[in-house]
């Protein structure tokens, strides 16, 4: 299953439910997001000819989080402006794509994630905006 966390028209994420298996390629980003995601079920015997990616530059405004959870439980939070907006839980074998606004996390279980997205990283006073957390009024 995919789901989509919506707030006022904007896609704040996109979750992969560990149990989405449509056979094929599925991407579930869209063609102009800076971070392509993809979701590729193929059955016993099929061929993916080899290819290589040609070095193209891009330049790249926004970073797109990718986060798979291995093992855990995970509670996420949505925040727009500082004002939580919108939350979730995630279980192992899930996958997140945090795709607009703040979030954070609130880890419920012994977790392992692995996190995916644009680099290289400067610093944490460079990269990140701490947020307060306020509930939407």
């Amino acid at each position: 299953m995919i789901e989509k966390v919506i707030h006022q028209n904007e896609e704040l994420a996109i979750i992969i439910r560990y149990n989405f298996n449509k056979e094929g390629v599925n991407f579930v980003t869209s063609e102009s997001c800076t971070l392509q995601v993809g979701v590729l079920c193929h059955k016993k015997g099929k061929i993916i000819k080899p290819h290589i990616h040609k070095n193209i530059t891009r330049t790249v405004n926004k970073v797109v989080e990718v986060l798979c959870l291995e093992e855990g439980k995970v509670d996420v939070a949505f925040y727009i402006k500082n004002k939580l907006v919108n939350s979730c839980t995630l279980n192992k074998g899930d996958t997140i794509i945090l795709l607009e606004g703040g979030h954070g996390f609130n880890i419920l279980e012994d977790t392992k994630m692995i996190e995916v997205k644009q680099g290289p990283y400067l610093s944490q006073a460079e990269d990140k905006e701490l947020l307060e957390m306020k509930e939407e009024s």
